[in-house]
């Protein structure tokens, strides 16, 4: 949303709500000029409060925005050098769980050929009987 825009709109409502006020109430003419110049100075002041506002948020999204494009390049670097440092620290780790996978693996087979031999051993009895 662009501030120009909303800043005239807004402007735009308060001067015709003011006018709407201003002409709808039972007043005298001193009564209407005093009460004229005192919202036009209300008025003022918070059309000078709302352009202070204004300019502090373009100014604190300018800060964000520039802390934000010096800190991003630092973070990413820290986290490139984290991930860096995490896979040489579990690469010792990851290789000797791949040989202990492989040992299991091997250990698995040899027990199955027991299996098989021993059943192999035991049907050949009872097929001579």
């Amino acid at each position: 949303m662009k501030a120009k825009p909303f800043l005239i709109g807004l402007t735009t409502g308060i001067v015709g709500g003011t006018i709407a006020v201003l002409f709808s109430t039972p007043q005298s003419g001193r009564q209407f000029r005093a009460t004229l110049v005192t919202n036009a100075d209300c008025t003022k002041d918070k059309l000078h409060d709302i352009k202070l506002q204004a300019s502090n948020v373009k100014q604190s999204v300018n800060m964000l925005t520039n802390e934000a494009k010096n800190n991003i390049p630092q973070i990413i670097n820290e986290l490139k050098q984290s991930i860096t440092t995490f896979s040489q620290e579990i690469e010792p780790s990851k290789n000797n769980l791949q040989q202990e996978i492989e040992s299991l693996q091997n250990s698995i087979s040899e027990i199955e050929k027991n299996i098989a031999q021993f059943t192999d051993k035991k049907k050949k009895p009872q097929e001579i009987e």
